[in-house]
């Protein structure tokens, strides 16, 4: 009995995790094929008659896992095609998330209940919508009355899809959420706020506050840039070890009251659920809770239940309960790590410091673990990940439980601690960020050099090539060998380099972040720029550009000819003149020649009220192929320039709805490329947008996608 004991709780966990693969190949089968999936499965189940017991138990799992995926597939198509208010409309609703920074106002989704017709309230069970508001004092949770214009806009904000927007003109919150869940994580997350209120665009705080509750909404984009190219993007998703710090603290507090085992295991499941609700059930925290939930409720009743078991067993109820989740990135990060860091917690251990080499074993499964995901979803994966976690994994941990015990008692001394913690994490970001990124044959490559490293026969071998890889990777690349286009990766902005097998180099923009700027430069080699362009003033086009002059060997910097350069532009201007640069104010009708490159500038064709419609338009040509790269004009702009249907097209203004559809379909072209910020907030690129582009057959490529988009032209 004993023996049998003693086993039992590793083969659940193996049954657990079988269950969990089947269940995640069942849900996104039943979520990309529908109905024949579910069929498919029944079909096999019926032919497995006479298969053991537990065989039969994890085919229904696949079947039924397969019915959540078609279920949530329909449950989005219905959402998507659903009907929204149209025109001047009043409606109530519960809130669903909480507000986050849209532009220069706050967007919300909400489900509506009810919708005012001839001054009286009619049930409208509809669709969820999207409000954008002034207001940001709405929480999840919460009823609210929402006066504004609405319109039909089928989209997706955050991953959750939504009929149509509401532009508000007022948002009142007739009641605060009655839930017992509701009313403590709200006030939690209050707690924080309030908390971190006097650190206020401190970006140590921003943090923290993706430590604490994982709200990034104030987190700069060049900081969340630099935290996903170091690979440490996932302590700002709150996870397994925030989970455990929370129980840590919820039990201190609920001490007097967990005398016994089963009593404080209970009081934790009642901590879990506040913590999903503080956290906002962020697929990773489900995640987290679910296994820990399994943990304690095993505990409840009396027998073991190991960490696979935990983690399957919290895999296929959440896939049983949700198929979507099988295709939500979030979510599949979360597990692979997950699983991973259980593989490599024991890698070294019979290494000494142990702790340092657990920490080691199991930073490096994990991020072995989510390399293929990373490669799909993102197209790259830091080299050095590992050594950079393994200096920020401690700094995280201090800072999480110190702020967060100096947030929620006032003791400022605890927070300050804890936001220098965070600023030190936010240092070794900006440090890794630079480091090596590995496309698929670099990955390729260690892991062939890490099979040979395991072997002593080839151990020497392969310490030379990884040396001799080491010092290849350091070296700048030299220029392409074809005419090249490469929109790069500098989040919510704009940044075109255009090269030549010549050396010729001419970069169009430079994004927000001089950092991700110059990153971005070295990666591709860029020591001498030789035409500088400034498209126009726009923060998100020259805010790169500060300091640009002490990194490289600049020739001429093009400005627009008008009035408005904005708030850096100008300086630059003077900066450039001082150092002996010229300045040329470009305005259509030039033409040049820079290397294999023909430049004809098709605007600003006069002056503008509008700062946008004053960019610089430029037509290139190059190799028999053209390129039009627009700047950020609108449709006043645009209905003055001639039909060109590029080759090439970088879609205006990060495809926002300031473009002429009309214009954009007259002119649509073979490829469509667009410089956008992984989760902007400003709703780019716009649905409209997208669906000209697709109604034209035009593929689309995006930054916050594929990266850095990298067109040659032979």
């Amino acid at each position: 009995m004993t023996a049998l004991r003693l086993r039992w709780p590793r083969a659940l966990g193996r049954w657990a995790a079988g269950a969990a693969g089947l269940a995640w190949a069942g849900a996104f089968a039943g979520f990309h094929l529908g109905p024949a999936a579910v069929v498919v499965a029944v079909v096999v189940v019926a032919a497995g008659r006479r298969w053991p017991t537990p065989v039969r138990l994890l085919s229904a799992v696949v079947v039924a896992a397969a019915l959540s995926g078609v279920a949530a597939s329909n449950r989005i198509e219905r959402t998507l095609d659903a009907t929204a208010p149209i025109g001047n409309v009043e409606v109530v609703g519960v809130v669903l998330e909480d507000p986050r920074p849209y532009g220069g106002s706050s967007r919300f989704v909400f489900q509506p209940s009810h919708l005012l017709v001839a001054e009286a309230w009619r049930p409208f069970p509809g669709a969820p919508l999207a409000v954008v508001a002034d207001d940001d004092s709405p929480q999840a949770g919460d009823t609210v009355r929402v006066a504004g214009v609405g319109r039909p806009r089928p989209t997706v904000v955050r991953g959750d899809p939504v009929a149509g927007i509401i532009n508000a003109r007022h948002v009142a919150v007739v009641a605060r959420s009655s839930s017992p869940l509701f009313v403590a994580g709200n006030q939690l997350r209050a707690r924080v706020a309030s908390g971190l209120e006097g650190h206020r665009g401190d970006p140590d705080a921003a943090l923290l506050a993706g430590f604490l509750i994982g709200d990034t909404s104030d987190l700069d984009s060049a900081d969340a840039e630099a935290l996903r190219r170091a690979g440490l993007t996932h302590y700002v998703a709150v996870s397994g070890s925030n989970v455990a710090l929370f129980l840590a603290a919820w039990w201190l507090v609920a001490a007097p009251f967990a005398w016994n085992p089963r009593l404080r295991a209970g009081i934790g499941l009642v901590g879990l659920a506040v913590f999903v609700v503080v956290t906002r059930w962020e697929p990773s925290v489900v995640r987290a809770a679910t296994m820990a939930g399994l943990v304690l409720g095993a505990r409840i009743a009396g027998f073991p239940l190991d960490a696979w078991a935990a983690l399957g067993g919290a895999v296929t109820l959440l896939l049983l309960v949700s198929g979507d989740l099988a295709v939500n990135v979030g979510f599949q990060l979360s597990v692979a790590a997950t699983a991973g860091v259980l593989v490599g917690a024991g890698m070294f251990s019979r290494r000494r410091p142990r702790w340092l080499w657990a920490t080691l074993g199991a930073t490096m499964a994990a991020q072995a673990a989510v390399v293929p995901l990373l490669m799909s979803h993102f197209g790259g994966v830091p080299l050095l990940a590992p050594v950079a976690n393994l200096l920020a994994a401690p700094l995280v941990t201090l800072s999480t439980a110190i702020g967060g015990v100096g947030v929620l008692t006032g003791l400022d001394v605890l927070v300050s601690m804890g936001l220098q913690a965070a600023g030190a994490v936010l240092a070794i970001a900006h440090a890794a960020a630079g480091w090596p990124q590995l496309g698929w044959a670099g990955v390729g490559m260690v892991g062939v050099l890490a099979l040979m490293v395991s072997r002593r026969a080839t151990r020497a071998v392969a310490l030379s090539a990884m040396i001799l890889a080491g010092a290849t990777l350091a070296m700048p690349a030299g220029p392409p060998a074809v005419p090249t286009m490469t929109a790069l990766d500098v989040g919510q902005g704009d940044a075109v380099l255009l090269q030549d097998p010549g050396g010729w180099t001419m970069l169009v923009d430079g994004g927000r972040d001089p950092q991700v700027l110059s990153r971005a430069l070295q990666d591709h080699g860029v020591r001498r720029i030789h035409v500088l362009v400034a498209t126009h003033g726009d923060f998100d086009h020259v805010g790169g550009f500060v300091g640009l002059f002490d990194r490289v060997e600049v020739g001429r910097l093009w400005v627009p000819d008008q009035p408005d350069l904005g708030d850096v532009l100008p300086e630059l201007v003077l900066e450039a003149a001082e150092r002996g640069i010229p300045v040329v104010r470009r305005r259509a009708g030039t033409m040049e020649r820079i290397g294999s490159f023909e430049l004809t500038v098709l605007g600003p064709r006069r002056r503008y009220a509008e700062p946008n419609n004053g960019s610089i338009v430029l037509w290139v040509t190059v190799e028999g192929s053209t390129v039009l790269l627009p700047g950020d004009i609108g449709a006043v702009a645009q209905g003055e320039l001639e039909t060109v249907r590029p080759d090439v097209m970088l879609i205006p203004h990060h495809g926002s709805s300031t473009t002429d559809l009309d214009w954009l379909a007259a002119n649509a072209p073979a490829l469509a490329v667009i410089s956008v910020g992984r989760d902007n907030t400003y709703g780019h690129p716009a649905p409209e947008v997208l669906q000209v582009l697709e109604d034209g057959g035009v593929p689309v490529w995006l930054t916050s996608e594929h990266g850095d988009i990298v067109v040659p032209f032979r």
